[in-house]
């Protein structure tokens, strides 16, 4: 590939969080070659060809004609379309064969170590991967575009949090199943983004790139699967080896499906940490967008919904999250993000007591991992509820009018 580097890409790797740093020093990661980091660069302008090229097709045809038709074949598979459209028939099948390297016990072992993680672990996807995320200004372009601000990042949150549980859910990533159609769901609204955004008046493409770029979609993918467990460690949730493999086997799984190019996608959890590092050297680049999309998003915890004092545990929970964030990111993140310097790491301290002997249990006693993940499969679903109270988290629903407008 030989293209236009957008003017967003910096001329070296920038310094990033000292976890991920620490992490990848630990190991043995370098930062990226030369060659590297021009592909970075390069693949900031392309975008999902399949999907794109699927997406082109669903609106010169009519949207309100093929999209019932893509809805159908996602659930009930290509087959069931009487005289599928050439265009559908050729990505369903695609998509529906299962790639030879996928391994369904590998599958299976990592969606049950993600469960494991518990509350923990979706907490520090949200504290850490996706508030630690706005940093990255060039996709918060994007995101300002489809309506971030006015939608929230409360429901936001919310339908990121059900894609999770859906790709976790025991054996929900073969086709048809309920992991499996959520991220193709995420990969159609995607191509609806890059169409939609692209599209505008405003998008300068020779300083941003492609909206929903291969580049930002490998930093999402690994830092929404790959960052958590990582990060949970620090609060005393500790994962066998050959489990965060297995994670990694999710997340590769999860990024072919979701449109991310195979070199992107992680064939160990070490692979996994240096696609995360290298991606974001080249990403964290704040601006006054970071502060507009983090600064509301600490405050949604005082809209959640607990059924007992609801006023002083919705305060409780800002101050949590806030310990989290702080603890993982440190004082220039924090400041970057418009959020006090330096809040006491309290809670991941006080979890560490508590996790870290359960985690040995798990690791150690028969039926551990078992019940490990049947009890953080119930803390998850439980933190989803206390989000979103008695409504619904759809996935697709705070960008269902970029689909309607692409």
């Amino acid at each position: 590939m030989n293209v236009a580097i957008p003017t967003r890409h910096p001329d070296r790797p920038r310094a990033v969080p000292g976890g991920i740093r620490l992490s990848a020093s630990l190991l043995g990661l370098g930062l990226p070659t030369s060659e590297q980091w021009r592909n970075l660069g390069e693949h900031l302008t392309v975008g999902d060809e399949p999907m794109d090229r699927l997406v082109e097709w669903m609106f010169a045809e009519g949207i309100d004609r093929t999209r019932p038709m893509f809805d159908r074949a996602l659930a009930h598979g290509i087959d069931s379309v009487p005289d599928a459209p050439e265009p559908l028939r050729a990505f369903f099948v695609r998509i529906e064969a299962v790639p030879d390297w996928v391994d369904a016990d590998l599958l299976r072992r990592g969606q049950r170590a993600l469960r494991a993680g518990g509350a923990d672990g979706m907490y520090v996807a949200r504290d850490v991967s996706l508030l630690g995320g706005y940093q990255f200004s060039g996709f918060n372009k994007t995101l300002l575009r489809t309506g971030a601000l006015e939608k929230g990042s409360n429901t936001r949150f919310a339908e990121t949090n059900q894609w999770a549980l859906d790709v976790i859910a025991d054996g929900e990533l073969i086709p048809h199943g309920v992991g499996y159609q959520s991220t193709i769901r995420v990969r159609l609204i995607h191509a609806f983004v890059r169409r939609h955004v692209s599209a505008m008046a405003d998008w300068r493409a020779d300083e941003w790139g492609l909206p929903v770029n291969q580049t930002d979609m490998a930093a999402t993918l690994v830092g929404a699967l790959i960052a958590p467990p990582l990060g949970a460690m620090g609060m005393g949730l500790l994962t066998a080896p050959a489990d965060l493999d297995a994670i990694a086997h999710v997340t590769r799984y999860v990024g072919w499906l979701i449109g991310v190019d195979d070199e992107w996608l992680p064939h160990s959890f070490r692979d996994g940490i240096r696609v995360l590092y290298h991606t974001v050297t080249a990403l964290s680049n704040p601006d006054e967008s970071s502060k507009q999309l983090a600064m509301p998003m600490v405050n949604d915890p005082l809209k959640w919904h607990y059924r007992t004092i609801p006023g002083l545990r919705r305060r409780i929970a800002r101050l949590q999250h806030l310990s989290i964030t702080s603890g993982y990111l440190g004082p220039r993140a924090m400041r970057t993000l418009g959020l006090p310097a330096y809040v006491p790491p309290w809670y991941p301290l006080m979890r560490i007591p508590i996790n870290l002997p359960r985690s040995v249990a798990a690791l150690c006693l028969p039926g551990g991992r078992v019940r490990a993940a049947v009890r953080g499969a119930r803390q998850q679903k439980a933190f989803l509820r206390t989000i979103i109270g008695d409504g619904e988290a759809k996935i697709g629903n705070s960008a269902a009018h970029v689909s309607s407008a692409a």
